[in-house]
C-alpha cells in the first residue's frame, strides 16, 4: 500500500548545521542508507541561514526539545545530537535516527509526518526548544569579528 506524501513543514538550519549534516549523511550513507538519505533530503530542502540568522524556537543541533507524538500523545524532552554523543537513557537523541531527522529544523508548534524504522508512520509536534551549547557555539563563533 502506498501512503500520500504528506506536504513537508518549511524548516530553517544555520550553515554550519546543515555543512556538518551533509557531510554525516554521506559518511553513513553506507551503514544507515535510509536514515542517511532522510536526513539528506532535510538538510536539501531546509532554508539556509547564518547563525546569528537562526530565529529562537528552532531546533538545531545541541537543541533540547520537548515534543508530543501525536499518534500516542506522549510528552518527551531531548536534546539533539550527533551519533557519537547520542544516549537514549540520558535523553540524548542522534539526529541519524528518525525523530532526530525529523526534528532538526523545525520550530515551535511545527508537525512532521515521518516513517519509523518499522515502517509505521508517525507524527510529532515540537512544544518547546531550548537552544543548547552546539546552537550557542555556532552563533557566537561567526558573530565574533575576525580581529578585535
Amino acid at each position: 500500500m502506498s501512503y500520500p506524501t504528506p506536504e513537508l513543514p518549511p524548516i530553517t538550519l544555520n550553515t554550519v548545521d546543515a555543512e556538518r549534516l551533509l557531510r554525516l549523511a554521506d559518511i553513513a550513507r553506507r551503514r544507515f542508507p535510509a536514515a542517511a538519505e532522510f536526513l539528506s533530503r532535510e538538510v536539501e530542502r531546509a532554508n539556509v541561514v547564518s547563525p546569528p540568522q537562526m530565529l529562537p524556537g528552532v531546533v538545531a543541533m545541541g537543541s533540547e526539545v520537548e515534543f508530543r507524538d501525536d499518534t500516542t500523545g506522549q510528552v518527551r524532552r531531548v536534546t539533539l545530537v550527533y551519533p557519537h554523543e547520542a544516549d537514549v537513557s540520558a535523553g540524548r537523541i542522534s539526529v541519524l535516527t528518525p525523530i532526530g531527522a525529523a526534528l532538526i529544523g523545525l520550530s515551535v508548534s511545527q508537525s512532521i509526518e515521518w516513517e519509523t524504522l518499522l515502517g509505521e508512520r508517525r507524527s510529532l509536534t515540537v512544544l518547546h526548544v531550548r537552544p543548547g551549547s552546539s546552537a550557542d557555539a555556532a552563533r557566537s563563533a561567526v558573530a565574533k569579528p575576525a580581529h578585535a
